[in-house]
């Protein structure tokens, strides 16, 4: 996988007055000097209040990724790209959408005026388009995670059959949200085979692992889920933490964590892509022609993508 991206940051979000470039460094490695690293811009006037709390989790700052070459992050994987500051965090949700529970996690990011990144199956965003909508028009980022949840280091799928599983499910998010979401892609079980990513690579598509997962698939009461996310980011101090907002009890235990975020002095960062992926058009017909799937009303594509001012 070539990895050749840029990463513009802003700080903050609803008030910044510029952006600049950042050249990474890997963890481990010297610091660049100081005036290397240009510093965001200061909030300028009173601070806002979200949803009559100044105490909200809100969000940081923005990262504009360019996904070029495919470059990868989460440090459970790779380990090319550090881009967080300490006690930074980036939220993600996989699986979804999902009645009862996505709508759930997007009102604990909403109480707290906070966003993260959605990893969204085909099939799920075609049961459920109109709940997918609202996860981009509050705002949030919306990547894929195959058609099916397929395991695309399972042996008995062919090359063609795991890039139809990417294809295809990037297709189905698209026509969820009538409109290209972001070229970020979450393989399921994080199960990575070499040849699919140096594929997302000449496709330009960003690959997404972890730093801290949650175990919330195996968890048995949202307190669980609360416990595996801060006994590992107590550790790091930063990261991406994956979540699944196909999971009830992560909908139950995200009011707790976003609560325990800000308690403990942690801030969100957003990340979103330079440019909307570009799918495939024999996909995106052959989901046209589904019969089964429902109609989809038109709206403008402004309606369904709200941008979050920098």
């Amino acid at each position: 996988m070539r990895i050749a991206m840029g990463l513009i940051f802003a700080g903050a979000v609803s008030l910044c007055a510029t952006t600049a470039a950042w050249s990474q460094t890997p963890r481990g490695a010297t610091q660049p000097a100081p005036a290397a690293v240009p510093t965001p811009a200061p909030a300028s006037g009173p601070k806002v209040a979200c949803n009559g709390n100044p105490d909200a989790l809100g969000v940081a700052r923005v990262v504009q990724v360019d996904t070029t070459g495919g470059p990868g992050f989460g440090f459970e994987h790779f380990k090319q790209l550090d881009f967080l500051r300490d006690k930074e965090v980036v939220l993600t949700f996989d699986d979804g959408p999902w009645p009862g529970h996505t709508p759930a996690v997007l009102k604990a990011l909403a109480d707290q005026c906070t966003t993260g990144i959605f990893f969204s199956i085909g099939k799920h965003a075609t049961y459920h388009p109109e709940i997918l909508r609202q996860v981009a028009a509050a705002g949030h980022t919306v990547g894929g995670h195959t058609w099916s949840h397929a395991n695309l280091n399972n042996k008995k799928l062919s090359e063609a059959q795991r890039k139809d599983e990417i294809e295809k499910g990037f297709s189905a998010v698209k026509w969820a949200l009538e409109a290209a979401p972001a070229p970020f892609f979450r393989f399921p079980a994080l199960q990575h085979p070499p040849e699919m990513v140096t594929y997302l690579g000449e496709r330009n598509i960003a690959i997404f692992s972890c730093d801290v997962d949650s175990f919330d698939f195996k968890a048995r009461k949202p307190e669980q889920v609360v416990d595996n996310i801060f006994k590992k980011l107590d550790k790091v101090g930063k990261g991406i933490i994956l979540m699944h907002d196909f999971q009830k009890h992560t909908a139950e235990a995200l009011p707790e964590i976003l609560r325990r975020l800000k308690a403990g002095g942690y801030k969100v960062v957003q990340m979103k892509a330079k440019a909307p992926v570009e799918t495939l058009a024999q996909y995106d017909e052959e989901l046209k022609k589904d019969t089964k799937l429902p109609t989809v009303s038109s709206r403008p594509v402004n309606s369904v993508i709200q941008t979050i001012s920098e």
